[in-house]
């Protein structure tokens, strides 16, 4: 059973989202909270596997309520998906880098955020196609200063395993792509995430950009 909470400061949202996922025989919400503050203390009593949190609301945003739960050991098996009204980029780069695991917008169709609910919880990063867009379009545009050095603490296969994650190849086309098992594709990833402090994928999809070792496509 995925268990879900959610943090948003609409309670239309909530409860629209709400009946959605209860309708789901392997999906659970084991509670609600209007702003980040109150989702953050239930965070820590209901121990979600994955939390759906708005970025903007009252008292507490989604953001920082991201990064506080991402801080701290005790929540690092809850996955958070980051929903918005609005996509915009500088968003996206704030809730990655706070630890978020994907990012959507709220105009999403249902079996999309099921979809999504169930990939974060597999401990998987998503974004939505339009925020995928803008990800690219940001670093075309407007790139982020480089952290290189920090290359050399992988190994070359290492390297080549987080290139391919951050083109969003699965750990079963990796191994495809490196003829290597599913299970050293995964170690490969593991081990790059323990050296780079990346909490999860979606984090070592910001590290691939900014070091340079992905390149965005050319328009």
């Amino acid at each position: 059973m995925i268990r879900v909470l959610l943090v948003d400061d609409q309670p239309l949202i909530r409860s629209g989202f709400r009946a959605l996922l209860d309708l789901e025989c392997d999906i659970e919400v084991v509670a609600e909270a209007a702003d980040g503050e109150e989702g953050l203390a239930l965070i820590k009593e209901h121990l979600p596997d994955v939390a759906l949190i708005d970025i903007q609301m009252p008292v507490m945003d989604g953001i920082e309520a991201t990064r506080r739960l991402a801080a701290d050991p005790a929540l690092s098996g809850v996955r958070v998906v980051m929903l918005t009204n609005y996509g915009m980029d500088e968003y996206v780069f704030d809730a990655l880098r706070a630890g978020a695991a994907g990012f959507l917008v709220k105009d999403i169709v249902p079996e999309d955020l099921l979809h999504s609910v169930r990939v974060a919880a597999r401990g998987d990063a998503l974004l939505a196609p339009s925020i995928t867009r803008k990800l690219i379009h940001r670093y075309l545009t407007q790139p982020l200063p480089t952290t290189g050095a920090a290359l050399k603490e992988l190994t070359s296969r290492e390297r080549e395993a987080v290139a391919l994650a951050a083109r969003g190849l699965s750990n079963n086309q990796i191994a495809d792509h490196m003829v290597i098992s599913p299970m050293t594709a995964k170690t490969h990833i593991n081990r790059a995430m323990t050296k780079l402090h990346a909490r999860d994928r979606a984090q070592l999809v910001v590290f691939a950009y900014e070091s340079g070792l992905v390149a965005p496509p050319s328009r």
